[in-house]
């Protein structure tokens, strides 16, 4: 009786994290405003101990900054914020790409297929909003396990954390999805024939698409909120 609480109470922080993120995304929690532990508990009809975690791992996305004499706010996006992470990001992945292509065992590749089914099958189901960057990242990250970079590793990783919440704007906000879809079909297929010049290209075009819309809908967010 006593293992099954984590379990319950994981899942309860889990509910509470969804809920303030889509508050936050929305936009009906606003930039700078005060996400007050009691009255959020209060309102989502919880303890503060889940509201306390949740504001932790949203803290962790970006979503959320705690300051002192002030408490957790919710953050504000930002267009330069959002172009710089994915020029970084359009920068490294490509170049780590094409040192990886060679180096790709079948096992690999079949692994990164396994994730992105994963990618897809989450693109499908409504409450699965949580998984798309993270499973985004991952499939992405299998790619590039060939060139055994783990310090170019841990930088993508760290990009791709702090682009979380505009990955998910881009895809929920523009129709990305298909688009999505698609391309890393055809970057898994490109990677598979050892294509390297197309698997680098098409990679590359993938990200600044999504940095160009990414830009769009934070700029008409910063509108909204002024």
């Amino acid at each position: 009786m006593s293992q099954a609480s984590p379990i319950v109470h994981k899942t309860r922080t889990q509910l509470v994290v969804e809920v303030l993120r889509e508050k936050i995304l929305s936009g009906d929690i606003k930039a700078g405003e005060p996400l007050r532990q009691s009255a959020l508990a209060e309102e989502l009809n919880v303890s503060r101990i889940p509201v306390r975690e949740a504001l932790v791992q949203l803290e962790a996305e970006g979503l959320v900054k705690f300051e002192a004499h002030k408490g957790a706010t919710a953050t504000e996006l930002s267009v330069e914020q959002a172009g710089e992470l994915f020029e970084l990001r359009a920068l490294i992945e490509p170049d780590l790409l094409a040192k990886s292509i060679p180096h790709l065992s079948e096992a690999q590749l079949d692994a990164a297929e396994a994730v992105l089914l994963q990618l897809e099958s989450a693109f499908r189901e409504e409450n699965a909003i949580n998984m798309w960057s993270e499973l985004n990242t991952q499939f992405h990250s299998a790619l590039y396990l060939g060139a055994n970079r783990p310090q170019a590793m841990e930088v993508i990783k760290s990009l791709n954390t702090n682009s979380d919440r505009y990955i998910r704007l881009q895809l929920l906000l523009t129709g990305g999805i298909p688009r999505a879809e698609t391309e890393h079909r055809q970057l898994l297929e490109l990677c598979r024939q050892r294509n390297v010049q197309a698997a680098v290209t098409l990679l590359t075009n993938h990200i600044l698409h999504a940095k160009s819309g990414v830009e769009r809908l934070v700029q008409q967010h910063v509108d909204n909120q002024q």
